[in-house]
């Protein structure tokens, strides 16, 4: 909501300003339409014709996560660290065997229904369950560099995956200027078509024009660009609970005391969801 406020904050200051020292906003509003049509329309023509559609569905949704913020608050993170850590005492207690049915079917698992909200997220309970699988049907059990490495490319792959949304939003910012361009070029073509015309109607037709220019720079670096560096924020912001999951597993599979395990996961999340260390340990104990 914070970016929506920003944006409106943008266009009140540039409008505002330009009106309260004696500009004309009407020749502005008049080309306006048209002039954001052609940008606007032929910037996401050109980002569709090089990304696939599940990819530009995703560019379109995240706007909404724009407007959502961070999916993974607080409780989130201390819900991930409780579900890892007993899944992980579970197999010392009771051995790789004991995690199979809660990693084969999460969905039916008792331990999973403990966390509803973490149970939503496909992405990271497979980051969980595949990677625990591995212990259930290797022998010997694989040894914890092995974990880490297989966890960090799943980390890495997925977290591209993630980015390319913002990413399209930069290119697109980065397109807008010089479609700007584009729609001024195409009004003064249309200028030099009425050269015969008197002062007044030309001074309207250049200006018009140049309202195209005016429009690419403004949408560039005053709405899309501060959006997608809010989308790269918000999705490596989420991208901690992976690592806390990470964390405590391979910890705990390098037999690290269980303070140690759990605080190198706490540390890993920023400040804003950081849990404090009672928090953390506080609710171990009680479960």
């Amino acid at each position: 909501m914070l970016s929506v406020v920003g944006i409106i904050l943008v266009f009140a200051i540039v409008f505002g300003v330009f009106a309260a020292h004696g500009g004309d906003l009407q020749p502005i509003f008049h080309a306006a339409p048209a002039e954001t049509i052609i940008i606007l329309g032929s910037a996401i023509a050109a980002m569709v014709a090089g990304n696939s559609m599940p990819v530009v569905k995703a560019t379109f949704g995240g706007f909404g996560k724009i407007l959502a913020g961070p999916k993974f608050k607080k409780q989130d993170y201390l819900d991930v660290i409780f579900l890892v850590s007993k899944m992980m005492k579970l197999l010392k207690a009771e051995g790789a065997v004991a995690l199979e049915s809660h990693v084969e079917n999460p969905d039916a698992s008792a331990l999973f229904a403990e966390y509803p909200r973490i149970l939503k997220d496909h992405a990271l309970v497979h980051l969980i369950t595949d990677n625990i699988r591995l212990l259930v049907v290797s022998s010997p059990a694989p040894k914890a560099d092995s974990i880490e490495d297989i966890m960090n490319l799943s980390i890495k792959t997925h977290h591209h995956d993630a980015l390319i949304p913002a990413d399209n939003l930069a290119m697109l910012a980065g397109s807008l200027p010089a479609l700007g361009i584009v729609a001024c070029v195409l009004g003064v073509v249309k200028t030099m078509g009425s050269i015969d015309q008197p002062p007044a109607v030309l001074g309207a037709l250049i200006g018009g024009a140049l309202v195209g220019t005016f429009l690419g720079v403004l949408l560039a670096y005053g709405v899309v660009e501060p959006l997608g560096n809010r989308l790269k924020q918000i999705i490596n912001d989420e991208g901690q609970i992976y690592h806390v999951v990470k964390q405590i597993l391979v910890g705990s599979l390098n037999g690290h005391p269980i303070p140690v395990v759990i605080e190198a996961a706490r540390v890993a999340i920023s400040h804003e969801n950081q849990p404090s260390f009672s928090e953390v340990f506080d609710g171990l104990r009680g479960k």
